[in-house]
């Protein structure tokens, strides 16, 4: 984990703002589970009326972590080390072996909500409470569509370095070799909203067809991907800082039944395997880039300083101005991989 180095990569720290610390099926009823976030050491809980918790996973006493072994009682997780019990607000309510609580232990807790398939967190430096809510998606509440189909990556990359690759069009035909890249119709941003509109032809083995790519950005975290032409497909996406300089993405895709859940699999599948295999290529870019805050640009590059300036609203620490240019680490042994190898595992020298 680039710790090291995370605050030397980039100008700019985690944004505030709801991000993905699970998925829905990961935490059942009276379960606990433990994650790593925002530079943080959390547990999750879900309690036994069905609602989710996110905390700092230490125990305020002598420092258990409450996710490898803590169990939940109530509406209440217990430490696994001497048994001392919190409430959702992080609270100390009980000592087993004492007549009094200690009401300077308090674990930090994390605003939360499930919505879409996904656990959020709500991280914000200064602990300010959510100024908005993670968008429902419509589609999800109906039967039109079935999924999802979920893939999931780990990149050595920022947040907003990833991000920006939505407003960045002429990159698809250098890194993904396609013929036609997408045409930016329309950029809007609307206070933590930003939508996109553009068009895009798809090869097929029918011949080219005729398609559309709207998406919103609802904060710097949670993406929703709506692709027509070929087949209507929904792709809710969920990108997470593990720290400054380390983003986990997840992706849920979902496609418009065509009557066969057979057809519907193989179709859904086959597009969602090449819209993450595009994702794979960009992985190595990426991790590789420099941050420039001064890009050059060229006239018909895509709206990229308009996309800086809306992200830029979800940063609550200074951005750092001692300069312009910001390298990545030397990663010696990621410099010769393909970018289906160029992954978080080969760094960590995971094998498996």
């Amino acid at each position: 984990m680039p710790d090291s180095n995370a605050r030397n990569r980039y100008p700019f720290t985690i944004p505030a703002g709801w991000f993905a610390v699970a998925e829905t099926p990961d935490l059942e009823v009276g379960q606990t589970k433990a994650a790593y976030y925002f530079s943080t050491h959390l547990v999750l809980w879900r309690d036994d009326q069905g609602e989710v918790h996110v905390q700092d996973a230490f125990c305020p006493h002598l420092g258990a972590h409450l996710g490898h072994g803590g169990t939940v009682e109530g509406c209440e997780i217990m430490c696994p080390f001497h048994g001392w019990k919190f409430d959702a607000e992080g609270a100390n309510t009980d000592i087993p072996y004492s007549d009094r609580t200690n009401k300077r232990a308090k674990i930090r807790t994390y605003p939360a909500m499930e919505r879409n398939g996904f656990i959020y967190a709500w991280y914000h430096p200064h602990e300010e409470l959510p100024t908005w809510e993670v968008e429902a998606v419509a589609e999800l509440d109906g039967t039109d569509f079935s999924g999802p189909k979920k893939t999931n990556h780990v990149v050595q990359a920022g947040i907003q370095e990833m991000a920006e690759n939505a407003v960045d069009s002429a990159h698809f035909r250098y890194v993904h070799n396609v013929a036609e890249v997408p045409n930016i119709e329309k950029y809007e941003a609307d206070g933590h909203r930003a939508y996109m509109e553009s068009s895009q032809k798809f090869p097929t083995p029918r011949g080219v067809v005729d398609g559309r790519i709207d998406s919103m950005a609802d904060g710097p975290g949670v993406s929703i991907v709506r692709f027509s032409g070929i087949i209507d497909t929904l792709l809710v996406t969920a990108s997470t800082p593990i720290d400054e300089a380390q983003t986990e993405t997840r992706f849920h895709f979902y496609v418009r039944s065509l009557g066969d859940a057979a057809v519907n699999s193989s179709v859904g599948d086959a597009f969602a395997a090449e819209v993450d295999k595009q994702f794979a290529e960009d992985m190595p870019i990426w991790e590789h880039k420099a941050h420039l805050v001064r890009p050059a640009l060229a006239d018909n590059d895509g709206p990229f300083m308009k996309f800086r300036k809306w992200y830029s609203q979800f940063y609550v620490e200074e951005i750092s101005d001692d300069r312009t240019v910001f390298p990545p680490p030397y990663w010696p042994e990621k410099m010769d991989e393909t970018p289906a190898k160029a992954t978080a595992s080969a760094k960590h020298g995971d094998n498996g």
